[in-house]
């Protein structure tokens, strides 16, 4: 279903959609391609929606920063100093965290407003970043396809092609709660399981410091799994590396309400941040925990990580899945 949800200052529409499948409902903005909500039953078949988010797009204009639900780009995490060299040739980039470039700059893909169509089960949502937007070399076309499967599990397809070499790496940054995101149960408590047996280590700056590292008797062994606990906004190695179809890379538990999400992707990477800085309406500390698979931080400025360049006549694409279940 799609309808008007709201109307920009300069009269610009955004709509809204909703997905439902298999007891699942999700709706998705076109503004910032937000997950709105999520809504699935517990072990007892009561129904609540596990993502933070807010009821109109005035809260999302009044918290930009935690990037809530929305869809991230061209680069999720950090480019260090705002700059990276390519083909011999240094681009700056906005830089919106101090030095440093975040999530694609000072108005990234999760403050524009997509392109949206009807899919089978679905909305595709695509728009054309223009060469230099944010400093970023290319005209970058990229479409973001949202559907429900039969087992109520949510697809989201990226695909992205550029007429000049750059580098792209988005990702969705959802926080999830599993308790509810209206619980006020922190979801710091839920246990978390990921596959990575190594995770790169930062500075203060949240850059990553050297090469990855094992988890091997660290705080950021999650192979077994237990309480996430709060302190993480970090990249983990996923074992798997890079995978043609989407690969189980992490699975979080809420015990009370009995709900399990499992997210399975194509990426290497999964950056665990447990918003322990967040401040965002109803929302504060640990209210919900974002699973945000990517590449690897910084890749533009590393050439011992996963590249990240596209170059023309290439065809960039990646799924992750997010499914749901009880237990």
């Amino acid at each position: 279903m799609n309808e008007l949800f709201s109307t920009l200052s300069d009269g610009t529409p955004v709509h809204r959609w909703t997905l439902e499948r298999a007891g699942v409902r999700v709706r998705v903005l076109s503004y910032g391609g937000i997950v709105q909500s999520v809504e699935v039953p517990d072990r007892d078949g009561r129904t609540a929606d596990v993502v933070l988010g807010f009821p109109s797009v005035d809260g999302y204009l009044a918290h930009p920063e935690p990037y809530l639900g929305a869809l991230i780009g061209r680069y999720a995490n950090r480019i260090e100093g705002g700059r990276f060299a390519l083909d011999g040739r240094t681009y700056t980039v906005t830089p919106n965290e101090g030095a440093n470039t975040l999530h694609g700059g000072a108005r990234g893909f999760d403050k524009r407003v997509w392109d949206a169509e009807p899919v089978e089960h679905g909305v595709r949502l695509s728009r054309v970043s223009p060469d230099g937007e944010e400093g970023f070399p290319g005209r970058l076309e990229t479409a973001v396809t949202c559907t429900l499967d039969a087992s109520g599990a949510l697809h989201l397809a990226y695909e992205a092609v550029t007429d000049a070499p750059t580098v792209v790496n988005p990702t969705n940054h959802t926080y999830w709660n599993l308790a509810g995101a209206a619980s006020g149960t922190p979801a710091t408590g839920h246990t978390l399981r990921l596959a990575a047996s190594r995770y790169t280590p930062v500075d203060a700056r949240l850059i990553p410091a050297g090469d990855a590292a094992d988890v091997s008797g660290t705080r950021f062994d999650f192979r077994a799994p237990r309480p996430a606990g709060p302190g993480y906004d970090h990249n983990f190695v996923l074992d798997k590396g890079v995978t043609a179809g989407p690969e189980e890379a992490a699975e979080l538990y809420d015990a009370e309400s009995g709900r399990v999400l499992t997210v399975a992707t194509t990426e290497p990477g999964l950056q665990v941040y447990t918003a322990d800085h967040l401040a965002a309406g109803p929302f504060a500390s640990g209210a919900g925990i974002a699973l945000e698979t990517q590449h690897f931080p910084d890749s533009p400025n590393r050439p011992g990580f996963p590249s990240t360049v596209l170059r023309p006549g290439e065809v960039f694409r990646s799924e992750t899945v997010y499914g749901f279940s009880v237990r």
